[in-house]
């Protein structure tokens, strides 16, 4: 039943997402996915949708929103030094705190994301495929995979991040 499903909704799906995407800043992958675990979390609560195309719609339309929004909150952090060979004791302490409560968010991250951010942050600069190896999913699905993690590390980091300026 579920195969036949969603055999059934990935044309209208695709269609779907590739109009949403522009307007949300979400590349349409991304929203497809997103739409998918939707679909999967509503079968395993309340079974398949009466109408299949129509819920399919809306929710495609409701993650497009949801994009929109956080897009539109999330700003950008300041652009730190890359090289702290320069920097005096108080801001080589700093940036060390600073991985370090980055490395603490990412092992509080839900799922699979530690072991894919940690795969992200290695110094070993692996690839996406030798990411998706070690992680054993497939190379495609860890761009949308990185931007959930992602947006779970920013949520987690809000707080631990200085507020900016008072504009106006």
């Amino acid at each position: 039943m579920t195969y036949d499903l969603v055999a059934t909704l990935r044309p209208l799906l695709t269609a779907e997402a590739s109009a949403e995407a522009h307007a949300s800043g979400a590349e349409p992958g991304d929203l497809e996915q997103a739409v998918w675990l939707r679909l999967l979390e509503r079968l395993d609560t309340d079974g398949p949708p009466l109408d299949p195309p129509g819920w399919l719609r809306r929710a495609v339309r409701s993650e497009a929103r949801r994009t929109r929004r956080t897009h539109r909150l999330e700003r950008p952090y300041g652009i730190e030094p890359v090289d702290d060979a320069d920097r005096g004791p108080e801001h080589l302490a700093l940036a060390a705190a600073r991985r370090r409560a980055l490395r603490d968010a990412v092992r509080r991250l839900p799922g699979r994301c530690p072991r894919l951010m940690e795969a992200l942050l290695s110094p070993k600069d692996l690839t996406y495929r030798e990411i998706a190896g070690e992680l054993g999913i497939s190379q495609g699905s860890l761009g949308p995979e990185r931007s959930r993690c992602l947006g779970c590390l920013r949520r987690l980091l809000a707080p631990e991040v200085a507020a900016r300026e008072v504009r106006g």
